[in-house]
């Protein structure tokens, strides 16, 4: 099923903006800059020293339309018309939207705004920037989770709302709410929380409104993300509603595309309810109050202006305008109140502040303690380039100017890698297949210290290539990373790195930076010819494979991990010689990496002759060479549940208390079940769980040294990074089972498609991934190609979107992986606040599942699954997590069968094996 999204920020490129000649020879001179200690949040009226604490773009940092100084020159059109940008300071309340807002932004004002979050400035700093440097235009309010009740949830925001009275100023739902609230106006629960619905909109056609339609079957549907609203009646004079909604229904995505809904799935006709595979009906009606629901005011003195709805939805029509009439706005006002306002506009300033938001990928630090990044507001003091190159190898570089510099001097630690490689036409078909390839190649002894990266679901072109390998050349390694103790909040990311050369010599090393600070540096260092991979229709060419656990979310953002996981953190191979099929032509490609010292390829050579074999030896199709399972009688009972289904339908009823205080919009509730397997072939269960459920990103690791392997079939993607410097991720929210008859089969589809719930997930997830991809990512470049579609596997049907954007040039591939990780689905949203509210209800660690498997490629491309439908092996123990999101939408016990319907395909797999 097709739709027309109203608000793509693909629909318009990225606006240039021309280089000026510089006024201020100091901004342009190649200084680099260290951060001074931060002030104290919590000391209001400490004075802040200002001079000492300008904020300096590097120029390798600034994002590629405004390179070039525009420094220091009036950027206007002609005398008298409309500024050629706005700078605009986005305030973001921990939200998981914000950077949506800032992708809209970066569009519309021609740069983008600078984000600082609603705990890192003083008021004192705020009046610097806004009056004495003059350095904004105006103010944009992010949503968040929380109340505006709550000076935790929204920090700085009232002040900046009750006393910049003449800054032009937007807030967006709890920023909307915020604005009534610090007026004196009331902000309460609301009849029913709505998220990830949509509303048709009503409005006064006052200015922010020009150009957009209004009422029923107007066209002007919104996207709602909110469990309070303002009440009405309580609103003082001096606050005008403008907007509302023009029903008291709200819609589900699916239904504002009315002729593509056959008439049996209408509203409130049914909702999936799944019960062993059927179907029983209830109803989500959409009724949420006897009155229409406020969606926007204004103040009647001010240029002030609030939204509950969220604009920057995907899903949200004309939410680009609004926008762009919020800039027209904000021209308009100073150009009309204030004559001097364009000599008094500093652009100096302006040029200093305009950094690119990717320094928090770094450096995410809760909400009560102090971050100490440098490229989203933070102020820094001048110093030498001899003193910040003494101090840079103990010490991480917040903004990444370390790794530029240390990119301009490849001599420190640099690798060397030369790529060899052979092709094999038509060799997979002849030779029984990637199973057969790799049992022959790799499936003995246990198939120890062994990786495959199995796109066992080719169809409908999911997944073209296959990976595979073991221990083999001189760069072998093996990586296994743990984190430190999860009491102490003063270590997050750091932890204890042990690496196993391919002679089997083992060092251990403490990460005090974390372990993806230490894999950014690792393909940073890697130095290569480009032409050695020419030809070549896949994207790994040797490098990291391996897995991130769930608790690397402490090195993205995460407050803490409340448990420990009892199996590593991280592993990885280097893998220095792979085997590729590519499952499109059934080519075969063996591929080798060295240091470039010899021109022999011994293992390409003898790589060769084995496929060769295998070739003749005829070997059938299926066969699977000398696998046994192994029983014992440990082994007959069935999997073990850490919670009884009673205590998951009560931890999702406290998911849904939250959601309705307006703690979080979705939470992505899981558990564990085990069982006790002793001594078996786990590469025989492997192949047999690949079997009976094939997936697109389907995988296979042996960690021997750490008694671990792990069985993959995981239908979805977390994160791509091709070599074109697209990205892209592939969520999952929604999923099914299959029917036991085609026509059956055909009607859990259908209403899977036009599910109320499983479309306001999705579309929860699908904006938070906007989000994500919109930190890394160049301006107006994040789009939605495909959105909730429906994918079928051998035992469900699954909702999938499709979202992608270009990569700026000045972040790397572990920076992304960064900004997004853990994968939205498996959180829910906003992130930060939802992963706290999970660790408080679950009961253990996800540990691997939940996390990451997949490649990082030397030339800094990856990919990289959700680990879902997986069976870990650790320790004589087998473990398979499952959950679901929770929405207002949701029903406990469907939720709970839901949880157990994904556990089915793994654990059947076991049953049958053992």
């Amino acid at each position: 099923m097709n739709f027309t999204l109203c608000s793509s920020s693909s629909e318009l490129g990225y606006p240039f903006v021309e280089g000026l000649p510089c006024t201020n020879k100091n901004m342009l001179e190649s200084e680099l800059y260290v951060k001074v200690d931060n002030f104290n949040n919590k000391d209001k009226n400490r004075a802040s020293n200002h001079d000492a604490r300008k904020l300096v773009m590097s120029s390798n940092l600034m994002p590629q339309p405004l390179k070039g100084s525009y420094v220091g020159k009036k950027h206007l059109q002609e005398p008298g018309q409309k500024l050629e940008f706005v700078r605009t300071l986005l305030i973001d309340n921990y939200d998981s939207y914000t950077y949506n807002i800032y992708q809209e932004l970066s569009v519309i004002n021609g740069l983008p705004p600078v984000v600082v979050r609603n705990d890192e400035l003083t008021w004192k700093d705020i009046c610097y920037y806004l009056y004495e440097e003059n350095a904004f235009d105006n103010v944009v309010i992010s949503p968040g989770p929380g109340s505006p009740t709550c000076p935790a949830d929204i920090g700085i925001c009232l002040q900046v709302l009750l006393d910049c009275w003449d800054i032009p100023i937007l807030g967006v739902c709890l920023g909307h709410q915020a604005l009534a609230y610090v007026h004196g106006a009331k902000v309460v629960h609301a009849s029913e929380p709505v998220h990830g619905r949509l509303s048709e909109i009503e409005h006064n056609g006052c200015r922010l409104f020009n150009d957009i339609p209004s009422g029923h079957n107007s066209g002007f549907k919104v996207v709602r993300y909110h469990s309070l609203v303002v009440d009405v009646e309580s609103l003082p004079d001096e606050l005008i509603p403008i907007a509302w909604t023009s029903s008291v229904d709200a819609l589900s995505f699916i239904e504002t595309h009315k002729c593509d809904v056959p008439s049996e799935f209408a509203a409130g006709s049914f909702s999936r309810k799944v019960k062993n595979g059927s179907y029983s009906p209830f109803s989500h009606s959409g009724k949420l109050q006897s009155e229409k629901v406020l969606m926007g005011i204004m103040h009647s003195t001010r240029p002030h202006y609030g939204l509950q709805f969220h604009p920057e939805s995907i899903a949200t029509c004309h939410g680009r305008q609004i926008f762009k009439n919020f800039r027209e706005i904000t021209e308009e006002y100073w150009l009309s109140s204030r004559a001097s306002f364009l000599q008094e506009r500093n652009f100096d300033y302006t040029a200093c502040v305009q950094i690119p938001h990717v320094s928090r990928l770094f450096t995410e630090v809760p909400r009560h303690r102090q971050l100490v990044n440098n490229a989203n507001g933070q102020l820094y003091r001048k110093a030498s380039r001899s003193n910040l190159l003494e101090n840079s190898e103990g010490n991480r570089s917040c903004s990444g100017m370390v790794d530029m510099v240390n990119l301009l001097h490849p001599s420190n630690g640099v690798k060397y890698l030369k790529l060899k490689w052979k092709r094999f036409k038509n060799l997979a078909g002849q030779v029984g297949g990637a199973k057969n390839i790799f049992c022959e190649l790799y499936g003995h002894h246990k198939a120890e210290n062994t990786f495959w990266l199995d796109s066992s679901s080719i169809e409908k072109r999911r997944a073209r290539f296959s990976f595979m390998g073991g221990k083999g050349g001189t760069l072998w390694k093996q990586l296994t990373f743990k984190l430190s103790d999860r009491s102490d909040m003063t270590l997050k990311g750091r932890g204890f790195l042990s690496v196993e050369d391919a002679h089997g010599s083992t060092k251990s090393t403490i990460l005090e930076e974390g372990f993806l600070d230490f894999l950014k540096k690792e393909l940073l260092s890697f130095c290569y010819d480009e032409k050695d991979y020419e030809g070549l229709p896949f994207d790994f060419h040797g490098g990291y494979i391996g897995y991130m656990g769930y608790s690397l979310k402490v090195e993205c953002g995460a407050l803490s991990n409340r448990h420990k996981s009892g199996t590593p953190d991280a592993c990885f191979f280097f893998a220095d010689n792979l085997v590729v099929i590519d499952h499109s032509s059934n080519d075969v490609y063996v591929l080798s990496i060295d240091g470039g010292c010899t021109s022999k390829t011994p293992w390409l050579d003898d790589t060769e002759q084995k496929l060769l074999s295998l070739k003749t030896s005829a070997t059938k199709e299926g066969e699977e060479p000398n696998l046994q399972a192994l029983t014992s009688s440990q082994c007959q009972a069935s999997f073990l549940a850490d919670k009884s289904r009673e205590e998951y339908i009560k931890d999702v009823d406290k998911c849904m208390e939250y959601i309705k205080d307006g703690e979080s919009y979705e939470l992505c509730l899981t558990t564990q079940m085990r069982k006790k397997i002793g001594e078996m072939d786990s590469l025989g269960l492997y192949l047999h769980l690949r079997e009976k459920n094939p997936a697109p990103y389907a995988a296979w690791l042996n960690f021997s040294k750490e008694n671990l392997c792990i069985c993959c079939s995981s239908p979805e993607r977390f994160l791509r990074l091709d070599r074109n410097g697209i990205l892209e991720a592939k969520p999952i929210k929604g999923t099914v089972a299959r029917g036991a008859t085609l026509e059956e089969d055909e009607q859990h589809k259908l209403q899977l498609q036009y599910s109320e719930k499983d479309q306001a997930e999705n579309l929860m997830i699908v904006d938070l991934l906007r989000n994500d991809l919109g930190r890394v990512c160049e301006p107006g470049s994040v789009h939605v190609p495909h959105l909730m579609d429906v994918e079928s596997y051998a035992t469900v049907h699954t909702m999938v979107s499709t979202i992608r954007g270009k990569k700026r040039l000045d972040v790397t591939a572990v920076d992304c992986v960064r900004a997004a990780f853990p994968g939205g689905s498996m959180t829910g949203a906003p992130k930060l606040r939802s992963m706290e509210l999970l660790d408080s209800i679950e009961n253990s660690s996800r540990g691997i599942y939940s996390g990451s498997i997949g490649f990082f490629s030397y030339n800094q491309t990856f990919d990289l699954n959700i680990v879902i439908r997986t069976v870990v092996i650790h320790e004589g123990e087998a473990s398979i997590g499952a959950g679901g999101a929770i929405i207002a939408l949701s029903n406990p016990e469907d939720e709970y069968d839901e949880m157990v319907l994904k556990t089915q395909a793994p654990a059947k797999a076991v049953m049958e094996f053992l």
